[in-house]
């Protein structure tokens, strides 16, 4: 799946807290991933205490569907760790789990190793199916990012949950 760097890395930074610097990035974001102008266009218009506010709501209030850590998903794969980083030349910043969807995002764009977000793939179109049917921008960014995955491996097995 070569040529999706650009895109995972913007999408990292979509999926990341919107802070200060977030709105300035908006602009390059759309320009750089067209796929992610439907959630750059509402970030743009969007008052940033409001899209911090939306942020904590969708990702950090518990919603069991909306987890940004590969570990949370029931997979057959192992979630990301620090030694697939360290085999890639890359470190963590220790403020966020390895298995962090942004962080393994940024791995994909600055390596081109697809392979833990294609390990994860059922869990990632779980996440965006929770995203979509909570109904916020977010989804727009799992949409993208799912689009460049090769198809998701639920039949027979139905759709994947959060651990408990």
């Amino acid at each position: 799946m070569p040529g999706f760097e650009v895109l995972y890395q913007a999408a990292a930074l979509c999926l990341m807290y919107p802070d200060d610097g977030f709105r300035t990035r908006l602009p390059l974001l759309r320009e750089a991933a067209p796929q992610l102008r439907v959630f750059a266009d509402h970030a743009a218009v969007t008052p940033q205490r409001e899209l911090a506010a939306h942020y904590v709501e969708v990702f950090e209030s518990g919603h069991r569907d909306h987890s940004l850590y590969l570990s949370v998903w029931r997979e057959a794969a192992p979630a990301p760790s620090e030694d697939l980083y360290r085999a890639h030349g890359l470190r963590t910043t220790g403020e966020e789990p390895p298995d962090f969807l942004p962080a393994v995002l940024e791995l994909a764009a600055r390596t081109g190793t697809t392979q833990p977000l294609t390990d994860h793939r059922d869990g990632l179109e779980s996440l965006r199916t929770g995203l979509t049917s909570f109904g916020t921008p977010y989804a727009s960014v799992l949409d993208a990012v799912c689009a460049t995955l090769p198809p998701a491996v639920t039949a027979g097995r139905g759709v994947r949950l959060p651990r408990p």
